[in-house]
């Protein structure tokens, strides 16, 4: 077994990447504090060809040069947009038949590992902010909530690893 080269990871142009089919899925950051977080998230999001990012609230844009070392040029690939109010934007894509979910641990969260995406649809997935996490009234105008499973002594996750893992899974079910 060997490593494999940079030139045989078939990687795709920004152009390529613009032009490709995406998976069905929109990625909502409210309130990140961390630009490395974000950086982070762009590059899973061009990872798992996701349609594009809303951000919002105080969440860094990629206007912000100290993304660079993170997104590693990925915000140049994955389309991304700031919302002003994200509950107006939230109301918007459900009226547009897209199924929004938050990432959180809530009472009535359903385990990612029972979480089952309907064919055809599209998802959004809301992060929320590192110590808060995702604000109750975002959750209370989410369709699901779906809840990674910790079962170590801290029950908290980096949001850039949470997403990893989210987009992974919905990749996972959808794409493959």
């Amino acid at each position: 077994m060997r490593k494999l080269k940079n030139t045989e990871l078939n990687r795709k142009s920004v152009e390529e990447f613009k032009k490709s089919k995406k998976t069905s899925a929109i990625v909502i950051l409210d309130n990140i504090r961390s630009i490395h977080n974000v950086g982070s998230i762009f590059r899973t999001s061009d990872s798992f060809l996701i349609e594009k990012i809303i951000i919002s609230g105080y969440t860094a844009t990629p206007d912000n040069p100290k993304m660079l070392k993170t997104a590693l040029g990925s915000s140049d690939s994955v389309d991304w947009e700031y919302s002003e109010d994200i509950i107006k934007t939230i109301e918007k894509l459900k009226r547009k038949g897209i199924k929004v979910v938050s990432i959180e641990q809530a009472d009535k969260s359903i385990k990612i590992e029972n979480f089952r995406p309907a064919a055809g649809n599209k998802y959004a997935f809301i992060f929320g902010n590192e110590v808060e996490g995702i604000q109750d009234e975002i959750i209370n105008v989410s369709d699901e909530v779906v809840e990674i499973p910790q079962v170590g002594t801290k029950h908290s996750l980096n949001v850039s690893v949470a997403a990893g893992i989210v987009l992974w899974d919905f990749f996972y079910k959808t794409e493959i």
